[in-house]
């Protein structure tokens, strides 16, 4: 049974940092791609940033580049995001996500990917 847990979120002021986990588990996932996903109240579920197990190719939307860095180990089969300079915008669940059918592009649509974690909260102040 594949499982995807997230760790990672809190609050934090605007202009923080926080470190977000998400460990995967129940099958090989090294020919998967992982993304990461953001929902704020009332809006839909929006691409954050995405990466393939090997690390060679990863991709963010626009809004948070040179703030946010996917990455992965794995040895522990477990992907990080890292997100600094925050704002009250960056405010949502944050989703990690799996993607069983790497073609070669990290995908930016949610009904892309195959199984999903339950989300951390992260709650930016202004």
């Amino acid at each position: 049974q594949v499982q995807l847990v997230e760790s990672g979120g809190g609050l934090v002021q605007a202009g923080g940092s926080l470190r977000l986990s998400c460990a995967a588990s129940g099958h090989p996932f090294n020919r998967d791609a992982m993304g990461w996903f953001r929902q704020a109240p009332g809006k839909e579920r929006q691409f954050v940033a995405g990466i393939n197990w090997s690390g060679g190719s990863t991709s963010y939307v626009d809004s948070v580049k040179g703030r946010f860095t996917i990455s992965s180990n794995n040895a522990r089969n477990t992907v990080f995001l890292e997100m600094n300079s925050l704002s009250a915008e960056d405010t949502g669940v944050y989703y990690c996500a799996a993607d069983r059918a790497w073609t070669g592009r990290v995908k930016f649509e949610a009904d892309e990917y195959d199984y999903w974690g339950q989300g951390t909260q992260v709650t930016v102040s202004s």
